[in-house]
């Protein structure tokens, strides 16, 4: 009987019939963590997030997640919910004994405030950091955040992904001749020129004064595009001011067609319908924040098999340089 009981025990150490890792996902992001799971070919964990009638709410794991490499799919896109409830995720996955934690955010956000660009600022990308670490992240997984060194505000290894993966072969397929690459203004130089050098293309910039957050007030374009094929590229798109105003300088210039990538579609009223009236062609995103309203001239591109590849190389031990076209 002694022995039968011992041979049960080295039995269950042995069983290894729990997954090397699981996937979860927040409330908003899960059609991103699906995605991601049938690209793995595993199932999406079970959990539950319950809400109060105050607003507040409470996460739990409904499985076990003991001695489990955890992935937490969740971008934290407006509002603030979505990254409350990125952090709660990742003290129960703490608490509930995870081997190590993993947060697969495709969209930063809070990123634009990555400096003190006046007195008496708050810094809320580096409080973001500070948040997502004390809850107990082990890595984060990203995709083009807003300015490169915020990978600089963790004290974990950050995987920061490039949507140029997805982006370049669009590009290449729409086939088009005497094309440039543009970015609408200066600060998103360097990312733009990544795509000229790599597709052997011209650069161009768009030079901009705002007068206020959100309100460009005048804009004047560096280069040349009187008959070509422009490619506006830029990280994300909020209100598309920007973005429709440097379409409609090209235009004004001489441009054939303007069209815009933009890697995360924030797109808060009214941009949806500037980008409709706007003179541009197409707008092209990922689907790193869901995108819910009609636009004829939107196109999404799914970035789900990039972080899923990413994800396996992670927990493979893998080399993820292969993931970057560009940086």
């Amino acid at each position: 009987m002694h022995a039968e009981k011992e041979f049960f025990i080295i039995s269950t150490i042995m069983d290894n019939s729990l997954p090397p890792f699981k996937v979860f996902s927040g409330t908003n992001s899960q059609y991103m963590a699906e995605e991601i799971c049938k690209s793995l070919g595993v199932e999406l964990g079970k959990m539950n997030i319950q809400h109060f009638a105050d607003g507040e709410f409470e996460v739990s794991f409904e499985e076990s997640i003991r001695g489990c490499e955890v992935y937490l799919v969740q971008s934290t896109f407006p509002n603030t919910d979505n990254l409350m409830e990125l952090l709660l995720m990742i003290d129960a996955a703490k608490r509930a004994s995870a081997k190590s934690i993993i947060a697969v955010m495709p969209y930063f956000g809070w990123a634009r405030q990555d400096r003190k660009d006046k007195p008496r600022v708050s810094i809320a990308a580096k409080l973001v950091a500070d948040l997502l670490m004390t809850a107990g992240v082990n890595r984060v997984i990203t995709m083009d955040l807003h300015a490169d060194q915020i990978q600089g505000f963790f004290n974990v290894p950050v995987d920061h992904l490039y949507a140029s993966s997805v982006f370049i072969p669009y590009i290449q397929s729409l086939n088009l001749d005497n094309m440039v690459i543009a970015t609408p203004d200066v600060g998103g130089a360097k990312r733009a020129n990544s795509y000229a050098k790599y597709l052997d293309l011209p650069l161009v910039l768009c030079h901009k004064q705002r007068a206020k957050a959100n309100v460009v007030a005048k804009m004047t374009v560096i280069g040349d595009v009187k008959d070509k094929n422009v490619i506006l590229i830029d990280d994300m798109c909020d209100t598309a001011g920007t973005i429709v105003k440097a379409a409609s300088l090209m235009m004004e210039n001489g441009a054939k067609s303007v069209r815009a990538l933009c890697s995360h579609a924030i797109m808060s009223d009214p941009a949806t319908d500037r980008v409709n009236e706007s003179p541009l062609t197409e707008m092209i995103f990922t689907n790193s924040i869901p995108y819910r309203k009609h636009c004829d001239k939107c196109t999404i591109i799914s970035v789900a098999k990039l972080f899923a590849d990413t994800i396996r190389r992670v927990h493979d031990n893998e080399s993820i340089s292969s993931q970057y076209l560009i940086k």
